[in-house]
């Protein structure tokens, strides 16, 4: 399966992104004071305990040795606060890469919110989850692991090294050759290392989609017998992902090795320096300088080891902020109606999906009275959703306009435009909450107990509400998985009720309604459409037989205008349309 992840369109370095993620931690920087005393506390233990066992052993051949008979007292002291810086470092910086998590996870999910419908059009939803799940992850090494070992083991390295040049300056100096091989050791496997997580990220992006498209589609994978197919696709999609992190690993456990041995020569080296130069040097000075150079390569290996985790965490951070970088619906206007009327205008307007060979729509011209009921009919692709789609500015129009009692839509800051369009589709959108937050959802969920129940009855929902086991309080499921496809239809024509917006969209709203629901819902339409202007897209009869006027639509324009009569009379597309399809479902509801 090939990515929808879009490459930035500015290449930003390393540092610039690594300096973007650290810039959520400095708000935590009282908690980065504390933890990096902690790590500060337990890095000085090392050369302690190193110093201690150089006192105990040049004390071995005095025959008085009474003033380091409490030196080995010193261990436990020492190991105790060497627990306790511990505690500090690695407790704060924990609590620093909890805060950033969650305030990164918040800010994708709430730029999410604000991103337009084109953007959801064209990325994959396995991406879009993953960012917020396995990249949040990937980012925590960045800002938490690496981090405790950039701070904990660079001081517990430079103690050491501090210890070494205090002992024997020219042997210490022995690490300063080796500086130049681990450093570009560290740059080649870092890059790599970025690359193969960055492919890791798209096939979690893979797998979290498959696994979504299954688990939400799953009767239709049932019946169809798509088992086999689903458990391919899911299966190859894991088995890359496998491969990816094979190399990972593969590139992790050949560093160390090459590592250590690199790190070798040079205590090799400084061993055979130290036979020659430290003939004068005491026994526990020999001990003790060559005790601190053997525990010099795990912290400068993990420094390695931390510069790789960064880069990594850096890969998951750019894929983040490509997200973050996206521009949000163009909301520049500053209009704000109290209660619109609900008269609709559209002036010369024409409107062009991204990468589309040919308009959805083209010149429409039309003015809709507020009251006015309107049904747009038309074959697939003609343009209807399209129109509909286009008042509460899902998608944003460039030639013509469109006029909302006489106040273009782009006039109108969005959420005062949208809190006057209620909208019903065919895809019902339901919560896995109770029925009474689906009906009283999101700006609505100040509505009272009284106000949902009835909007639930308007909608001649009640009668299977009040069948159920909580009645308003039931849960319904991911998606109103527990309800009939009508049953789901009402309660969202109960949350359009609700709402009480003064323009109604119903976008093949009672496609999904079996003949006794479609009885009960046509009398509650026509009371909701009473005093509001409605679109109708439909393709029953008895939806649209009693609409104030019917547009037929083809190829984005609108051919036909006119009353069911009329249109018959014409003999045109109407005609053909009523005469293929229209007379079942009016014979069915009559």
């Amino acid at each position: 399966m090939t990515s929808s992840h879009t490459a930035p369109q500015k290449k930003t370095s390393d540092g610039e992104v690594y300096r973007r993620l650290m810039g959520f931690v400095i708000p935590y920087w009282r908690l980065f004071a504390v933890s990096a005393a902690g790590y500060g506390i337990y890095a000085a233990t090392e050369p302690a305990v190193v110093m201690i066992i150089q006192r105990i052993i040049d004390s071995l051949g005095k025959a008085d040795r009474s003033e380091i008979q409490y030196l080995p007292l010193l261990f436990i002291g020492l190991f105790l606060i060497r627990g306790v810086g511990s505690f500090l470092g690695n407790y704060y910086l924990a609590r620093i890469s909890g805060n950033v998590i969650h305030k990164l996870r918040c800010e994708i999910f709430n730029h999410y919110t604000r991103l337009p419908a084109p953007y959801f059009d064209n990325q994959n939803s396995g991406y879009m989850i993953a960012r917020i799940t396995n990249n949040i992850g990937e980012v925590t090494r960045a800002t938490s692991d690496s981090v405790r070992s950039y701070v904990r083991e660079g001081l517990t390295s430079l103690g050491l090294l501090a210890y070494l040049a205090y002992t024997n300056l020219q042997l210490s100096l022995v690490f300063l050759l080796i500086a130049p091989v681990v450093t570009i050791m560290v740059r080649h496997v870092g890059k790599r290392l970025k690359r193969l997580s960055r492919n890791m990220q798209d096939t979690v992006g893979d797998i979290t989609h498959i696994a979504s498209e299954m688990v939400t589609g799953n009767r239709i994978v049932k019946s169809f017998g798509g088992e086999a197919y689903e458990r391919e696709r899911f299966e190859a999609a894991s088995l890359e992902n496998r491969k990816q992190y094979r190399k990972l690993i593969m590139t992790v456990s050949i560093n160390n090795p090459l590592m250590q041995l690199i790190i070798s020569f040079a205590l090799a080296g400084m061993m055979y320096l130290a036979l020659m130069i430290m003939q004068s040097s005491t026994a526990g000075e020999f001990v003790g300088f060559f005790t601190a150079a053997f525990l010099l390569p795990k912290p400068i290996r993990q420094l390695s080891d931390a510069h790789s985790e960064i880069l990594r965490g850096v890969a998951a951070a750019e894929s983040l902020f490509e997200a973050l970088d996206e521009p949000g619906e163009t909301d520049a206007g500053d209009y704000i109606p109290d209660r619109c009327q609900g008269r609709l205008e559209f002036k010369q307007l024409s409107f062009s999906y991204p990468n589309s060979a040919r308009p959805a729509l083209r010149d429409i011209n039309l003015d809709i009275k507020p009251g006015q009921t309107i049904a747009l009919v038309g074959a697939s692709g003609g343009g209807k959703s399209t129109l509909i789609n286009l008042l509460p500015r899902f998608y944003d129009y460039a030639e013509g306009q469109i006029l909302l009692d006489g106040v273009e839509l782009k006039r109108y800051r969005l959420s005062e435009l949208r809190k006057q369009i209620a909208l019903v589709t065919q895809n019902v959108t339901l919560f896995n909450t109770s029925v009474a937050n689906n009906i009283a959802y999101g700006a609505l969920e100040s509505a009272s107990r009284e106000q949902i129940a009835q909007a639930a009855a308007a909608a001649h929902a009640m009668e299977f509400i009040n069948q159920l086991p909580r009645g308003l309080d039931t849960e319904i499921g991911e998606n109103g998985v527990k309800l009939s496809g009508g049953q789901r239809q009402r309660l969202a024509l109960a949350r359009a009720i609700l709402k009480d917006a003064p323009v109604l969209l119903l976008d093949e709203a009672t496609s999904a309604l079996d003949t006794e629901s479609e009885r009960h819902i046509q009398a509650a339409l026509q009371e909701v459409m009473r005093n509001r202007t409605t679109l109708v897209v439909a393709h029953r009869l008895s939806t649209i037989e009693n609409a104030d006027r019917i547009l037929v639509m083809d190829k984005g324009r609108i051919v036909e205008s006119g009353v069911h009569a009329e249109l018959l009379q014409q003999n045109g597309i109407y005609a053909k349309l009523y005469n293929l399809g229209f007379q079942e479902p009016a014979a069915a509801s009559a």
